[in-house]
Protein backbone atom coordinates (compact mmCIF):
# COMPACT_ATOMS: atom_id res chain seq x y z
CA UNK A 1 0.00 0.00 0.00
CA UNK A 2 1.35 3.51 -0.80
CA UNK A 3 2.02 6.18 1.83
CA UNK A 4 -0.23 9.33 1.33
CA UNK A 5 0.22 12.14 2.83
CA UNK A 6 3.65 14.86 3.55
CA UNK A 7 7.02 13.54 4.22
CA UNK A 8 7.21 11.51 7.13
CA UNK A 9 9.40 13.34 9.54
CA UNK A 10 10.57 12.11 13.08
CA UNK A 11 7.15 13.29 14.51
CA UNK A 12 5.38 11.12 12.23
CA UNK A 13 7.76 7.85 12.34
CA UNK A 14 7.62 7.70 16.13
CA UNK A 15 3.69 7.00 17.63
CA UNK A 16 2.22 8.81 20.48
CA UNK A 17 3.63 8.56 24.10
CA UNK A 18 1.77 8.17 27.38
CA UNK A 19 2.94 9.71 30.04
CA UNK A 20 1.92 6.33 32.36
CA UNK A 21 3.67 3.67 30.46
CA UNK A 22 6.23 3.57 27.65
CA UNK A 23 5.68 3.45 23.91
CA UNK A 24 5.70 -0.10 23.07
CA UNK A 25 7.77 0.45 20.19
CA UNK A 26 10.19 1.92 22.47
CA UNK A 27 10.49 -0.99 24.65
CA UNK A 28 10.38 -3.12 21.82
CA UNK A 29 13.04 -1.62 19.92
CA UNK A 30 15.41 -2.86 22.99
CA UNK A 31 15.11 -6.29 22.61
CA UNK A 32 13.91 -6.71 19.04
CA UNK A 33 14.98 -5.18 15.72
CA UNK A 34 11.29 -4.01 14.48
CA UNK A 35 10.16 -2.70 11.21
CA UNK A 36 9.36 1.67 11.57
CA UNK A 37 5.52 1.98 11.82
CA UNK A 38 5.32 3.92 8.84
CA UNK A 39 4.83 1.08 6.41
CA UNK A 40 1.55 0.73 5.22
CA UNK A 41 1.82 -2.92 3.88
CA UNK A 42 0.55 -6.08 5.61
CA UNK A 43 4.32 -6.77 6.54
CA UNK A 44 4.34 -3.53 9.02
CA UNK A 45 4.32 -4.46 12.37
CA UNK A 46 3.86 -8.20 11.48
CA UNK A 47 4.27 -8.86 15.60
CA UNK A 48 1.12 -6.84 16.14
CA UNK A 49 -0.69 -7.79 13.01
CA UNK A 50 -0.65 -11.47 13.63
CA UNK A 51 -1.83 -10.99 16.93
CA UNK A 52 -4.53 -8.21 16.35
CA UNK A 53 -5.98 -10.85 13.81
CA UNK A 54 -5.85 -13.62 16.41
CA UNK A 55 -7.22 -11.76 18.74
CA UNK A 56 -9.81 -11.04 16.15
CA UNK A 57 -10.49 -14.86 15.62
CA UNK A 58 -11.89 -15.77 18.79
CA UNK A 59 -14.67 -13.15 18.18
CA UNK A 60 -15.62 -13.35 14.65
CA UNK A 61 -19.16 -11.47 14.35
CA UNK A 62 -16.70 -8.04 15.90
CA UNK A 63 -14.23 -8.74 13.83
CA UNK A 64 -16.34 -8.56 10.23
CA UNK A 65 -17.91 -5.37 11.90
CA UNK A 66 -14.77 -3.78 12.15
CA UNK A 67 -13.55 -5.25 8.94
CA UNK A 68 -16.39 -3.71 7.11
CA UNK A 69 -15.91 -0.79 8.94
CA UNK A 70 -12.50 -0.02 8.71
CA UNK A 71 -12.94 -0.66 4.57
CA UNK A 72 -15.70 1.64 4.56
CA UNK A 73 -13.11 3.95 6.20
CA UNK A 74 -10.74 3.03 3.99
CA UNK A 75 -13.26 4.07 1.02
CA UNK A 76 -14.67 7.45 2.19
CA UNK A 77 -11.95 9.03 4.17
CA UNK A 78 -8.88 11.02 3.01
CA UNK A 79 -5.75 9.91 4.65
CA UNK A 80 -4.01 12.82 6.78
CA UNK A 81 -0.49 12.29 8.57
CA UNK A 82 -2.46 12.29 11.82
CA UNK A 83 -5.12 10.14 10.89
CA UNK A 84 -2.60 7.08 9.74
CA UNK A 85 -0.80 7.72 12.97
CA UNK A 86 -3.98 7.12 15.21
CA UNK A 87 -4.71 4.03 12.83
CA UNK A 88 -1.86 2.61 12.57
CA UNK A 89 -0.76 2.49 16.23
CA UNK A 90 -3.93 0.72 18.07
CA UNK A 91 -3.68 -2.57 20.09
CA UNK A 92 -5.64 -4.32 21.63
CA UNK A 93 -5.62 -5.20 25.35
CA UNK A 94 -3.98 -8.48 25.09
CA UNK A 95 -1.33 -6.65 22.87
CA UNK A 96 -0.52 -4.64 25.51
CA UNK A 97 -0.69 -7.03 28.25
CA UNK A 98 0.89 -9.42 26.16
CA UNK A 99 3.85 -7.35 25.33
CA UNK A 100 4.29 -6.40 28.69
CA UNK A 101 4.44 -10.29 29.93
CA UNK A 102 6.77 -10.94 26.68
CA UNK A 103 8.84 -7.80 28.36
CA UNK A 104 8.91 -9.11 31.58
CA UNK A 105 10.13 -12.39 30.43
CA UNK A 106 12.56 -10.97 28.43
CA UNK A 107 13.81 -8.59 30.98
CA UNK A 108 14.29 -12.28 33.53
CA UNK A 109 15.84 -13.85 30.22
CA UNK A 110 18.10 -10.58 30.18
CA UNK A 111 18.61 -9.89 33.81
CA UNK A 112 19.63 -14.15 33.98
CA UNK A 113 21.63 -14.49 31.37
CA UNK A 114 23.71 -10.94 32.72
CA UNK A 115 23.42 -12.73 35.98
CA UNK A 116 24.87 -15.58 34.73
CA UNK A 117 27.34 -13.44 33.04
CA UNK A 118 28.15 -11.62 35.77
CA UNK A 119 28.74 -14.48 37.95
CA UNK A 120 30.50 -16.85 35.37
CA UNK A 121 32.56 -13.62 34.54
CA UNK A 122 33.43 -13.14 38.52
CA UNK A 123 34.03 -17.27 38.67
CA UNK A 124 36.46 -16.98 35.37
CA UNK A 125 37.89 -13.43 37.36
CA UNK A 126 38.69 -15.35 40.51
CA UNK A 127 39.91 -18.52 38.59
CA UNK A 128 41.83 -16.86 36.63
CA UNK A 129 43.06 -14.93 39.43
CA UNK A 130 44.59 -17.75 41.11
CA UNK A 131 45.90 -19.21 38.05
CA UNK A 132 47.84 -16.25 37.65
CA UNK A 133 48.56 -16.16 41.55
CA UNK A 134 49.38 -19.78 41.59
CA UNK A 135 51.75 -19.54 38.07
CA UNK A 136 53.41 -16.37 39.28
CA UNK A 137 54.03 -17.79 42.49
CA UNK A 138 55.00 -21.21 40.59
CA UNK A 139 57.37 -18.51 38.22
CA UNK A 140 58.81 -17.42 41.69
CA UNK A 141 59.11 -20.96 43.07
CA UNK A 142 61.02 -21.66 39.69
CA UNK A 143 63.27 -18.80 39.90
CA UNK A 144 63.77 -19.47 43.61
CA UNK A 145 65.02 -23.26 42.30
CA UNK A 146 66.62 -21.42 39.95
CA UNK A 147 68.78 -19.32 42.10
CA UNK A 148 69.24 -22.17 44.31
CA UNK A 149 71.37 -23.79 41.37
CA UNK A 150 73.22 -20.70 40.83
CA UNK A 151 73.86 -20.43 44.70
CA UNK A 152 75.08 -24.61 44.40
CA UNK A 153 77.35 -24.07 41.51
CA UNK A 154 78.85 -21.01 42.72
CA UNK A 155 79.68 -22.55 45.67
CA UNK A 156 81.46 -25.30 43.99
CA UNK A 157 83.22 -23.08 41.58
CA UNK A 158 84.03 -21.02 44.54
CA UNK A 159 85.35 -23.92 46.29
CA UNK A 160 86.87 -24.89 42.49
CA UNK A 161 88.62 -21.29 42.48
CA UNK A 162 90.38 -21.56 45.73
CA UNK A 163 92.05 -24.65 45.27
CA UNK A 164 93.28 -23.57 42.09
CA UNK A 165 93.81 -20.56 43.01
CA UNK A 166 96.55 -22.99 46.15
CA UNK A 167 97.65 -25.05 43.09
CA UNK A 168 98.94 -22.70 41.57
CA UNK A 169 100.78 -20.97 44.45
CA UNK A 170 101.55 -23.95 45.21
CA UNK A 171 103.09 -25.21 41.94
CA UNK A 172 104.78 -21.84 41.21
CA UNK A 173 106.55 -22.11 44.24
CA UNK A 174 107.74 -25.64 43.49
CA UNK A 175 108.71 -24.39 39.93
CA UNK A 176 110.96 -21.36 41.26
CA UNK A 177 112.90 -24.09 43.83
CA UNK A 178 113.22 -25.90 41.01
CA UNK A 179 114.59 -22.95 38.94
CA UNK A 180 116.82 -22.25 42.33
CA UNK A 181 118.38 -26.01 42.12
CA UNK A 182 118.80 -25.03 38.35
CA UNK A 183 120.73 -22.40 39.69
CA UNK A 184 122.95 -24.02 42.15
CA UNK A 185 123.89 -26.96 39.74
CA UNK A 186 125.99 -24.31 37.39
CA UNK A 187 128.36 -24.31 40.84
CA UNK A 188 129.48 -27.94 40.68
CA UNK A 189 129.48 -28.16 37.14
CA UNK A 190 131.83 -25.05 37.11
CA UNK A 191 133.85 -26.65 39.78
CA UNK A 192 134.05 -30.12 38.08
CA UNK A 193 134.93 -28.66 34.74
CA UNK A 194 137.90 -26.67 36.29
CA UNK A 195 138.92 -29.57 37.96
CA UNK A 196 139.58 -31.27 34.44
CA UNK A 197 140.86 -27.76 32.82
CA UNK A 198 143.22 -27.93 36.06
CA UNK A 199 143.90 -31.71 35.89
CA UNK A 200 145.10 -30.94 32.07
CA UNK A 201 148.01 -29.00 33.77
CA UNK A 202 149.53 -32.57 35.04
CA UNK A 203 152.73 -33.30 32.70
CA UNK A 204 154.65 -36.65 31.45
CA UNK A 205 153.43 -40.10 32.99
CA UNK A 206 150.77 -38.50 35.46
CA UNK A 207 148.82 -37.24 32.54
CA UNK A 208 146.45 -40.93 32.61
CA UNK A 209 142.86 -41.23 32.49
CA UNK A 210 142.96 -42.35 35.67
CA UNK A 211 139.74 -42.85 37.90
CA UNK A 212 139.16 -39.51 38.79
CA UNK A 213 138.89 -37.93 35.05
CA UNK A 214 136.90 -40.62 34.88
CA UNK A 215 134.42 -39.96 37.78
CA UNK A 216 134.72 -36.04 36.93
CA UNK A 217 133.72 -36.41 33.15
CA UNK A 218 130.78 -38.53 34.88
CA UNK A 219 130.01 -35.93 37.63
CA UNK A 220 130.05 -33.53 34.63
CA UNK A 221 127.53 -35.79 32.66
CA UNK A 222 125.18 -36.35 35.44
CA UNK A 223 124.88 -32.74 36.22
CA UNK A 224 123.97 -32.03 32.81
CA UNK A 225 121.64 -34.70 33.07
CA UNK A 226 120.12 -33.27 35.61
CA UNK A 227 120.16 -30.00 34.67
CA UNK A 228 118.08 -31.70 31.16
CA UNK A 229 115.69 -32.95 33.52
CA UNK A 230 115.33 -29.52 35.21
CA UNK A 231 115.01 -27.93 32.18
CA UNK A 232 112.09 -29.87 31.00
CA UNK A 233 110.71 -30.10 34.35
CA UNK A 234 110.46 -26.05 34.43
CA UNK A 235 109.10 -26.10 30.94
CA UNK A 236 106.17 -28.60 31.82
CA UNK A 237 105.38 -26.39 34.82
CA UNK A 238 105.30 -23.00 33.04
CA UNK A 239 102.86 -24.57 30.33
CA UNK A 240 101.08 -26.17 33.66
CA UNK A 241 100.73 -22.67 34.84
CA UNK A 242 99.40 -21.62 31.97
CA UNK A 243 96.71 -24.26 31.29
CA UNK A 244 95.82 -23.70 35.68
CA UNK A 245 95.73 -19.95 34.86
CA UNK A 246 93.38 -20.74 32.07
CA UNK A 247 91.19 -23.23 33.89
CA UNK A 248 90.92 -20.45 36.54
CA UNK A 249 90.17 -17.75 33.87
CA UNK A 250 87.35 -20.15 32.42
CA UNK A 251 85.98 -20.49 36.36
CA UNK A 252 86.04 -16.30 37.75
CA UNK A 253 84.11 -15.96 34.06
CA UNK A 254 81.51 -18.43 34.96
CA UNK A 255 81.88 -16.94 38.36
CA UNK A 256 81.01 -13.71 37.33
CA UNK A 257 78.34 -15.12 34.39
CA UNK A 258 76.59 -16.92 37.69
CA UNK A 259 76.85 -13.57 39.68
CA UNK A 260 75.30 -11.50 37.25
CA UNK A 261 72.36 -14.01 36.86
CA UNK A 262 72.38 -14.48 40.96
CA UNK A 263 71.77 -10.71 40.52
CA UNK A 264 69.09 -10.31 37.82
CA UNK A 265 67.19 -13.63 38.78
CA UNK A 266 67.22 -12.48 42.84
CA UNK A 267 66.02 -9.29 41.79
CA UNK A 268 63.53 -10.94 39.24
CA UNK A 269 62.31 -13.22 42.12
CA UNK A 270 61.75 -10.01 44.58
CA UNK A 271 59.24 -8.53 42.21
CA UNK A 272 55.74 -7.71 43.26
CA UNK A 273 52.84 -6.48 41.39
CA UNK A 274 53.11 -3.48 43.54
CA UNK A 275 57.19 -3.60 42.81
CA UNK A 276 58.85 -0.21 41.40
CA UNK A 277 60.18 -0.44 38.10
CA UNK A 278 57.51 -3.36 36.42
CA UNK A 279 56.52 -1.93 33.03
CA UNK A 280 55.41 -3.56 29.79
CA UNK A 281 57.32 -5.64 27.35
CA UNK A 282 55.34 -6.31 24.59
CA UNK A 283 56.46 -9.52 22.60
CA UNK A 284 59.14 -10.16 25.08
CA UNK A 285 57.63 -13.50 25.32
CA UNK A 286 58.69 -14.36 21.41
CA UNK A 287 61.89 -13.45 22.00
CA UNK A 288 64.03 -16.56 23.01
CA UNK A 289 67.68 -15.24 23.63
CA UNK A 290 68.38 -18.09 24.78
CA UNK A 291 71.98 -19.96 24.71
CA UNK A 292 71.92 -23.17 26.74
CA UNK A 293 69.19 -25.30 28.24
CA UNK A 294 69.27 -26.08 32.35
CA UNK A 295 71.06 -29.77 30.75
CA UNK A 296 74.18 -27.74 28.74
CA UNK A 297 73.49 -24.98 31.26
CA UNK A 298 74.73 -27.24 34.45
CA UNK A 299 76.84 -29.73 31.89
CA UNK A 300 79.35 -26.45 30.87
CA UNK A 301 79.71 -25.43 34.61
CA UNK A 302 80.27 -28.72 35.74
CA UNK A 303 82.96 -29.47 32.86
CA UNK A 304 84.58 -26.23 33.54
CA UNK A 305 85.01 -28.04 37.17
CA UNK A 306 86.16 -30.99 36.13
CA UNK A 307 88.90 -29.52 33.40
CA UNK A 308 90.15 -27.69 36.50
CA UNK A 309 89.72 -30.47 38.66
CA UNK A 310 91.68 -32.69 35.64
CA UNK A 311 94.78 -29.55 35.67
CA UNK A 312 94.65 -29.63 39.13
CA UNK A 313 95.54 -33.72 38.88
CA UNK A 314 98.33 -33.06 36.65
CA UNK A 315 99.48 -29.97 38.50
CA UNK A 316 99.71 -32.31 41.54
CA UNK A 317 101.33 -35.26 39.43
CA UNK A 318 104.01 -32.46 38.51
CA UNK A 319 104.77 -31.29 41.84
CA UNK A 320 104.89 -34.84 42.96
CA UNK A 321 107.40 -35.54 40.45
CA UNK A 322 109.67 -32.15 40.65
CA UNK A 323 109.49 -33.05 44.40
CA UNK A 324 111.41 -36.76 43.26
CA UNK A 325 113.50 -34.80 40.73
CA UNK A 326 114.82 -32.49 43.05
CA UNK A 327 115.51 -35.47 45.91
CA UNK A 328 116.83 -37.87 42.49
CA UNK A 329 119.13 -35.25 41.30
CA UNK A 330 120.08 -34.09 44.53
CA UNK A 331 121.54 -37.15 45.88
CA UNK A 332 123.01 -38.12 42.30
CA UNK A 333 125.41 -35.51 42.52
CA UNK A 334 125.93 -36.09 45.83
CA UNK A 335 126.70 -39.28 45.54
CA UNK A 336 128.94 -38.60 42.92
CA UNK A 337 130.51 -35.54 44.11
CA UNK A 338 131.63 -37.88 47.16
CA UNK A 339 132.76 -40.91 44.58
CA UNK A 340 134.90 -38.15 42.97
CA UNK A 341 136.52 -36.84 46.09
CA UNK A 342 136.62 -40.46 47.05
CA UNK A 343 138.54 -40.97 43.74
CA UNK A 344 140.47 -37.89 44.87
CA UNK A 345 141.75 -38.81 47.88
CA UNK A 346 143.03 -42.26 46.78
CA UNK A 347 144.78 -40.60 43.80
CA UNK A 348 146.23 -37.75 45.87
CA UNK A 349 147.17 -40.96 47.95
CA UNK A 350 148.89 -42.80 45.40
CA UNK A 351 150.85 -40.14 44.38
CA UNK A 352 151.92 -39.43 47.65
CA UNK A 353 152.98 -42.74 47.85
CA UNK A 354 154.85 -42.71 44.57
CA UNK A 355 156.50 -39.18 45.52
CA UNK A 356 157.63 -40.80 48.87
CA UNK A 357 159.00 -43.78 47.36
CA UNK A 358 160.40 -41.85 44.34
CA UNK A 359 162.28 -39.69 47.20
CA UNK A 360 163.72 -42.78 48.67
CA UNK A 361 164.97 -44.12 45.35
CA UNK A 362 166.40 -41.14 45.00
CA UNK A 363 168.04 -40.59 48.23
CA UNK A 364 169.59 -44.01 47.40
CA UNK A 365 170.72 -43.94 43.97
CA UNK A 366 172.30 -40.39 45.54
CA UNK A 367 174.00 -42.65 47.60
CA UNK A 368 174.86 -45.39 44.93
CA UNK A 369 176.37 -42.43 42.96
CA UNK A 370 178.44 -41.30 45.26
CA UNK A 371 179.76 -44.62 46.29
CA UNK A 372 180.08 -45.39 42.15
CA UNK A 373 182.19 -42.26 42.36
CA UNK A 374 184.41 -42.71 44.99
CA UNK A 375 184.47 -46.62 43.59
CA UNK A 376 185.87 -44.77 40.06
CA UNK A 377 188.16 -42.83 42.47
CA UNK A 378 189.50 -45.70 43.68
CA UNK A 379 190.00 -47.43 40.27
CA UNK A 380 191.88 -44.97 39.12
CA UNK A 381 194.31 -44.85 42.29
CA UNK A 382 194.99 -48.12 41.55
CA UNK A 383 195.84 -47.66 38.27
CA UNK A 384 197.90 -45.29 38.81
CA UNK A 385 199.36 -47.66 41.73
CA UNK A 386 199.93 -50.07 38.47
CA UNK A 387 201.99 -47.69 36.61
CA UNK A 388 205.18 -48.04 38.93
CA UNK A 389 205.80 -51.54 39.15
CA UNK A 390 204.95 -51.63 35.59
CA UNK A 391 207.63 -49.79 35.02
CA UNK A 392 210.16 -51.23 37.13
CA UNK A 393 209.46 -55.05 35.75
CA UNK A 394 209.67 -53.33 32.01
CA UNK A 395 212.54 -51.21 33.37
CA UNK A 396 214.08 -54.33 34.43
CA UNK A 397 213.43 -56.10 31.12
CA UNK A 398 214.91 -53.59 29.39
CA UNK A 399 218.04 -53.17 31.55
CA UNK A 400 219.07 -57.44 31.52
CA UNK A 401 218.49 -57.06 27.47
CA UNK A 402 221.63 -55.31 27.25
CA UNK A 403 223.61 -58.12 29.14
CA UNK A 404 226.29 -59.43 27.34
CA UNK A 405 226.77 -62.78 25.29
CA UNK A 406 225.68 -65.34 26.85
CA UNK A 407 224.71 -63.21 29.79
CA UNK A 408 221.59 -62.89 27.99
CA UNK A 409 219.78 -65.99 29.28
CA UNK A 410 216.61 -66.70 29.95
CA UNK A 411 216.75 -67.60 33.21
CA UNK A 412 213.96 -67.70 36.40
CA UNK A 413 214.47 -63.99 36.95
CA UNK A 414 214.04 -63.07 33.17
CA UNK A 415 210.44 -65.25 33.08
CA UNK A 416 209.58 -64.49 36.23
CA UNK A 417 209.99 -60.51 35.05
CA UNK A 418 207.65 -61.49 31.73
CA UNK A 419 205.17 -62.75 34.07
CA UNK A 420 205.37 -59.57 36.52
CA UNK A 421 204.78 -57.44 33.63
CA UNK A 422 202.18 -59.38 31.89
CA UNK A 423 200.15 -59.60 35.50
CA UNK A 424 200.50 -56.16 35.96
CA UNK A 425 199.09 -55.61 32.37
CA UNK A 426 196.62 -57.96 33.01
CA UNK A 427 195.48 -56.21 36.29
CA UNK A 428 195.81 -52.84 34.28
CA UNK A 429 193.46 -54.34 31.79
CA UNK A 430 190.71 -55.33 34.32
CA UNK A 431 191.12 -52.47 36.26
CA UNK A 432 190.63 -49.97 33.44
CA UNK A 433 187.73 -52.28 32.71
CA UNK A 434 185.90 -51.93 36.21
CA UNK A 435 186.84 -48.27 35.75
CA UNK A 436 184.85 -48.28 32.33
CA UNK A 437 182.15 -50.69 34.17
CA UNK A 438 181.92 -48.06 36.85
CA UNK A 439 181.90 -44.81 34.90
CA UNK A 440 178.85 -46.18 32.95
CA UNK A 441 176.89 -47.55 35.93
CA UNK A 442 177.95 -43.95 36.98
CA UNK A 443 175.71 -42.53 33.87
CA UNK A 444 173.02 -44.89 34.59
CA UNK A 445 172.81 -43.78 37.91
CA UNK A 446 173.07 -39.67 36.78
CA UNK A 447 170.22 -40.75 34.64
CA UNK A 448 168.29 -42.22 36.72
CA UNK A 449 168.66 -39.53 39.62
CA UNK A 450 167.34 -37.63 36.58
CA UNK A 451 164.28 -39.50 35.74
CA UNK A 452 163.36 -39.59 39.18
CA UNK A 453 163.87 -35.90 39.58
CA UNK A 454 161.88 -35.17 36.92
CA UNK A 455 159.31 -37.61 38.09
CA UNK A 456 159.35 -36.26 41.35
CA UNK A 457 158.31 -32.62 39.82
CA UNK A 458 155.54 -34.21 37.64
CA UNK A 459 154.35 -35.92 41.43
CA UNK A 460 154.63 -32.61 43.20
CA UNK A 461 152.90 -30.63 40.25
CA UNK A 462 149.96 -33.74 40.14
CA UNK A 463 149.58 -32.97 44.03
CA UNK A 464 149.50 -29.60 43.59
CA UNK A 465 146.90 -29.67 40.98
CA UNK A 466 145.26 -32.58 42.57
CA UNK A 467 145.46 -31.61 46.34
CA UNK A 468 146.16 -27.73 46.26
CA UNK A 469 144.24 -26.22 43.46
CA UNK A 470 140.99 -29.33 42.90
CA UNK A 471 140.31 -30.12 46.72
CA UNK A 472 140.47 -26.90 47.73
CA UNK A 473 137.80 -25.94 44.99
CA UNK A 474 135.24 -28.74 45.85
CA UNK A 475 134.97 -27.82 49.61
CA UNK A 476 131.93 -25.16 48.45
CA UNK A 477 129.75 -27.76 46.97
CA UNK A 478 126.22 -26.86 47.95
CA UNK A 479 124.72 -28.42 50.77
CA UNK A 480 121.02 -30.47 50.29
CA UNK A 481 118.68 -27.92 50.88
CA UNK A 482 120.36 -25.57 48.16
CA UNK A 483 120.27 -28.06 45.77
CA UNK A 484 116.47 -28.82 46.38
CA UNK A 485 115.75 -25.62 46.14
CA UNK A 486 115.14 -24.10 49.47
CA UNK A 487 117.43 -20.87 50.77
Amino acid sequence: MELMGSTLTATYARPKTSHFLPAISTMASSYRNTQPGLAMNPSANQWRTNGYYKTGSSMPSLSSIQRENLELVRAKTMFYPSNRTALTTRYTPGDWFKSNQNNYRESESSRNSAERLRKDTIRMMQDKEQLTRRTQENTSKNIGERLSNIVFWKAELNHEIDNMVTEIATLTEVKRRLERALAETEGPLQVSQECLYHREKRMSIDLVHDGVEKDLIKEVEVIRSCQERMRRHVDRAIAQLASNRAAQHELERDMSDKVTAQRIDDRCHHLRNTSDGISYYRGIERLDPSLSLPDSWSKFTDDNILHSQSDRAASHKLRDEIEILLNATSNEMWSQFNNVNIAFTNRISETADAKNSLQAHLAKTLQEIFQTEMLIESLKKALRDKESPLKVAQTRLEERTRRPNVELCRDNPHHRLVGEVREIEDTIHKLQVRLMEAENTLQTLVKTKVTLEHDLSVKANSLFLDQERCMSMRKSFPSTPRLVGYT
